[in-house]
């Protein structure tokens, strides 16, 4: 089955750390140290390696990530269900 990557700017650096999870850091990052789901993975620190090279595309993909399909946004390892998450995407973007 093929990967898919999403289709707006820098969406193939998304993919590669998955929406849920650049949502979970990024929320750990501005709002709430606590907050550690994103630790979850094994693979924590490789996505934090992407997520630290990619500043430029955050604002847009939060924006972007609003629009996903809730089923979509459900499919993640790291306890997040898709409301939850785009509540944490509002609380960002009325930060960032």
């Amino acid at each position: 089955m093929a990967r898919h990557v999403f289709s707006f700017n820098g969406g193939e650096l998304l993919t590669s750390m998955g929406a849920s999870w650049f949502v979970s850091y990024c929320y750990y990052e501005y709002i709430d140290k606590t907050h550690q789901n994103w630790n979850i993975v094994k693979t924590a620190a490789n996505r934090k390696s992407v997520y630290l090279r990619t500043r430029q595309y955050h604002k847009n993909w939060l924006k972007e990530i609003l629009k996903m399909n809730d089923g979509n946004l459900n499919r993640n390892s790291l306890k997040l269900k898709a409301p939850q998450i785009k509540q944490m995407v509002s609380d960002l973007l009325a930060i960032v």
